[in-house]
C-alpha cells in the first residue's frame, strides 16, 4: 500500500513538472509558440470531457456536453462586452450557470436511462446552437466578437494574475491557466470517485434499484452529478470564449459533444484520469491523419473500432493488462 502511493504521489509531482515546467521550456527553446493552443486546447477539452466521464460514472450516456460549453461561452462573453464584467468573475458565474440550467433539465430528463438519455442530451447542443441564433442578446449568426483579453486579478491591492493584454506572450498565459484548471479538476474528480458520494454514484451505474432500496436517494445523486459535469462544461466554454476572443452558435456542435464522449471512451471508463488521455490522443491523432487526405475519417473510425474491440476498457487498461502479465 505505501508503494502504491508513493508510486502515485511520484506519477502526481512528475505530471506536474511535466506540465508546468518542461512544457514551456521546450516550447520556448524550439520557438514553436503555436503548441501553446494547441495543448491549452486539449486542457479545456479534457475539462469538458471530465464532465462527460463523471456522467458515465452514474449510468448515463451524456451526448450533449456542447450545449453547456456553447452557453458558458456565451455567459461569459456577454457578462463582458454588455455589463462590463470581470472575465475571472463571470469564469464562476459561468460554470454556475450551466450548472443551474443542468438542474432544471436534468430533473425530468434524469429519469430515462440508456439509449434514451443519450438521444435527448445529443439534441440538447442543437437546441442551444438554435437558441444562439435566434435570440438577439447572442448578435444571432454574427456572434460576439472582439472580447477584450482577461484584465488582472487583484485581491486586496496585490495583483495575483497580470493583465493578458499586457503580456508578451499572452499564450504562456491562457496555457497556464488551462492546465492550473485542468489540474484542479481532475484533483477533485479524484476525490469525488474516491469519497462517499463516489461510491454511491458507482451505486447507480451497477443498480440504481438496488441503491435505491437501501435508502440511497438517487435522484439527488444523479441530479448533482449532472450539474458538475456541466459546470465544468460551462468554465471550458467560457476559457475558449476569451482565447479566441469571439463565440459563435457554430463554436460547439453536435460532433463536439460526440468527440467529449468518445474522449471518455479512448482513455478508459473506469479510470479518472482516462478523459485527459483520450482527449490528448484524439486531438493529435486526428492532426495527424489529416495527411492522408480522403482517407482521413475512414481511417480514423477503423482505429477507433479497432481499439475499442481490443481494449474496451480504454488505453489506460493497458498499463494494467502489463501488470497482470508481469
Amino acid at each position: 500500500m505505501t508503494l502504491n502511493r508513493n508510486t502515485r504521489i511520484a506519477a502526481v509531482v512528475a505530471f506536474l513538472a511535466i506540465v508546468f515546467v518542461v512544457v514551456p521550456a521546450a516550447i520556448s527553446s524550439s520557438g514553436r509558440f503555436d503548441l501553446y493552443y494547441t495543448l491549452t486546447s486539449v486542457a479545456l477539452l479534457s475539462i469538458a470531457s471530465a464532465g462527460v466521464w463523471l456522467t458515465f460514472y452514474i449510468g448515463r450516456i451524456n451526448i450533449g456536453q456542447g450545449a453547456y460549453a456553447l452557453t458558458g461561452g456565451y455567459v461569459s462573453a456577454i457578462l463582458v462586452m454588455n455589463h462590463g464584467w470581470s472575465f475571472w468573475l463571470t469564469l464562476p458565474v459561468a460554470g454556475l450557470f450551466c450548472a443551474g440550467a443542468s438542474v432544471l433539465i436534468g430533473l425530468p430528463i434524469l429519469r430515462l436511462r440508456g439509449v434514451y438519455f443519450a438521444m435527448v442530451t445529443l439534441v440538447l447542443t442543437e437546441v442551444a446552437r438554435l437558441l444562439a441564433l435566434a435570440l438577439p442578446i447572442t448578435n444571432g449568426a454574427k456572434g460576439i466578437v472582439s472580447i477584450p483579453l482577461p484584465g488582472a486579478l487583484s485581491v486586496f491591492g496585490i495583483t495575483l494574475i497580470p493583465d493578458f493584454a499586457t503580456l508578451q506572450n499572452s499564450r504562456l498565459a491562457f496555457y497556464l491557466l488551462a492546465v492550473t484548471l485542468m489540474v484542479v479538476c481532475f484533483a477533485v474528480m479524484y476525490r469525488l470517485v474516491n469519497s462517499r458520494i463516489g461510491k454511491l454514484c458507482q451505486s447507480l451505474q451497477q443498480n440504481e434499484e438496488l441503491a435505491s432500496s437501501i435508502g440511497v436517494n438517487i435522484a439527488w445523486l444523479r441530479v448533482i452529478a449532472y450539474a458538475v459535469s456541466s459546470f465544468f462544461g460551462g468554465v471550458s466554454g467560457a476559457i475558449f470564449a476569451a482565447i479566441s476572443q469571439s463565440i459563435y452558435p457554430s463554436s460547439f456542435t453536435v460532433t463536439d459533444s460526440v468527440n467529449f464522449m468518445l474522449n471518455c471512451f479512448l482513455g478508459g471508463l473506469g479510470y479518472v484520469f482516462g478523459p485527459m488521455l483520450g482527449t490528448l490522443v484524439l486531438y493529435f491523432g486526428w492532426d495527424l491523419l489529416f495527411q492522408t487526405g480522403q482517407f482521413q475519417l475512414l481511417i480514423y473510425s477503423g482505429l477507433m473500432i479497432v481499439l475499442m474491440l481490443v481494449l474496451p476498457n480504454g488505453l489506460l487498461s493497458l498499463a494494467e493488462m502489463t501488470r497482470k502479465k508481469g
